[in-house]
């Protein structure tokens, strides 16, 4: 965040001295009125009215348009935020992932809530409250006891504000807390709505929403209580100033300590004074938003480890090596301190019980996930002295549930990159698929929809391979690739397995089914988080067609 704000300060500077002018050119008004009153009706002139009118005129013109550059540096702040702020957001969450971790997309709507604080009257209130000190010397100037009155209002209506901000700060916070676990569930359910319906479980999930959802409004409903009130209050507290201000200067009027001019023209300026404080009130949920925001977004960022300068390594060959691996959630280690080497081009089966780490590991191997201890190392080089994008190049992996991404078939095997179609049909070809793709009705400009919904499960996972093969990577991890492919399927991923060998890629491929593992280097049978066996292929098949190992 300290990025964002040494970016846009010069906005935010320039936004508060348009403030500053703004608010000065605000008092042609009052004076404007005050003149009338005290000159023109006692001189009766008709060139001074004119006058006066086109010098308020052309002050009034100057503030409209000032305030309509101030608009456009905040809006240019929320940008540079954007821009700034929300790639860093966004590579977080992703990072997150790589530790084990699951984040919401809540913390980018974060960037959004502090972009319409950026841009909302809110901001704006801020920026005028600095100067209602200027309007009270300005009323003072014209009667002490006036200023005295202006003052203690003034005074008055902040401490009304400072007490809105205590009493509603935990009511809101609750709230914003409620809502946000209330939008996780409701978007868990929509994303698993196919399951819910088949299942019967519509309606218990329309009361698990409600439940979540009262909470919500019994949040809303005693933050609403409080700012109602306290809103109310200083209302009251300004209209009672305002006529105050207005008794005070017709008695001061009556004693001809006072014009009646001078008498309107305060009470304009103390309406304008006040006006900041009660905007803020109004504004106050934006407010506590906004900092809950810029809070969670400060320690979101802090996650990030201290990478330092990272060097440029050469394409590797494909070794693999895995020492003293240990992952796990919380106190229950799921990979318990697993090591195991594989040469440039070797390929090798896992396979277990359900529940003995396979997936875990494979994501190891792949540096989506960090583990506890241990490393994986890729050409002997620590993964985590890769860069992110240049590793990503040499890896292929393809989990076990696919997702597609919103576009065409093209543009998800080139894992949305904009390429030459040669390097695409490569991969498709690699992958088998080529022909499948060309049975779509666009081809490989077919819309696979949100989640590729628009193909079966078979074809999103078949499509998910040859984005796993795309450019040719030089690791490449397998999770359960046949689990929902037919015969055809099945023969394809036989064959690709053939081209990924003759091309010296090292293969990892996590099956339960032992045909697709016919021509596979290596076996490792993992159980409760260790390797019970590895070896090659055939030594450890044999090993295990006599005790007759359970496998998933």
């Amino acid at each position: 965040m300290h990025g964002f704000l040494s970016v846009c300060r010069k906005h935010l500077r320039y936004a508060l001295i348009l403030s500053l002018i703004s608010n000065l050119l605000m008092l042609a008004v009052p004076l404007y009125t005050l003149q009338v009153f005290d000159r023109v009706f006692g001189s009766r002139s008709i060139e001074t009215l004119l006058m006066l009118s086109i010098i308020a005129g052309v002050a009034l013109v100057s503030m409209a348009y000032f305030e309509t550059i101030r608009a456009r540096l905040l809006l240019a702040a929320g940008m540079d935020l954007d821009k700034e702020i929300g790639p860093q957001v966004l590579s977080v969450l992703l990072d997150e992932v790589g530790r084990g971790q699951r984040n919401d997309v809540a913390n980018l709507r974060d960037v959004a809530t502090i972009r319409g604080f950026l841009t909302g009257p809110g901001i704006v209130a801020l920026f005028d409250a600095p100067w209602v000190p200027i309007f009270m010397l300005l009323i003072f100037m014209f009667h002490p006891l006036l200023g005295t009155l202006g003052l203690v209002s003034s005074v008055l209506l902040f401490a009304l504000a400072w007490l809105n901000e205590k009493v509603t700060r935990a009511p809101t916070r609750e709230m914003i807390e409620q809502s946000r676990i209330s939008g996780r569930f409701i978007d868990g359910a929509v994303r698993n709505a196919e399951v819910a319906r088949a299942m019967g479980m519509s309606d218990d999930i329309i009361r698990r929403w409600e439940s979540g959802n009262q909470q919500v409004m019994g949040a809303q409903t005693q933050l609403g209580m409080h700012s109602t009130v306290l809103s109310s209050v200083i209302r009251l507290v300004r209209l009672v100033a305002q006529l105050a201000q207005i008794g005070v200067g017709s008695w001061l009027v009556l004693q001809n300590e006072l014009s009646a001019g001078v008498m309107i023209a305060s009470g304009m300026i103390l309406a304008r004074a006040l006006a900041p404080v009660e905007s803020a009130v109004g504004s106050w949920k934006g407010f506590i938003e906004t900092r809950e925001a810029y809070r969670r977004i400060t320690e979101l960022l802090n996650k990030r480890p201290s990478t330092g300068q990272v060097l440029d390594l050469p394409a590797p060959l494909g070794q693999v090596s895995a020492e003293r691996l240990v992952m796990g959630w919380g106190d229950r280690p799921v990979i318990k301190g697993i090591s195991f080497q594989l040469a440039a081009g070797e390929s090798l089966g896992l396979i277990g019980p359900s529940g003995a780490g396979k997936s875990t590991l494979a994501r190891l191997l792949t540096g989506v996930w960090k583990p506890f201890s241990g490393t994986v190392r890729l050409d002997g080089a620590d993964m985590a002295q890769w860069p992110r994008s240049d590793l990503g190049k040499y890896i292929g992996y393809l989990p076990q549930d696919v997702e597609l991404f919103p576009g065409t078939v093209a543009g998800n095997i080139a894992r949305l990159q904009s390429v030459e179609s040669e390097a695409v049909i490569a991969a498709a070809k690699m992958a088998g698929v080529h022909d499948l793709i060309l049975g779509f009705p666009q081809g490989y400009q077919t819309d696979v929809g949100e989640n590729g919904m628009n193909l079966s499960a078979g074809q999103r996972q078949r499509i998910g391979f040859a984005r796993t093969l795309f450019n040719m990577p030089k690791l490449v991890v397998l999770d359960e690739p046949n689990a929902n492919l037919d015969h055809d399927g099945e023969l394809a991923l036989a064959q690709s397995l053939q081209r990924m060998k003759q091309a010296a890629m090292t293969v990892v491929v996590i099956s339960h089914r032992p045909s697709i593992l016919s021509n596979i280097d290596k076996i490792m049978v993992l159980k409760d988080g260790m390797i019970e066996q590895f070896g090659e292929r055939s030594e450890v098949m044999k090993l295990l067609s006599q005790p007759q190992i359970q496998q998933n």
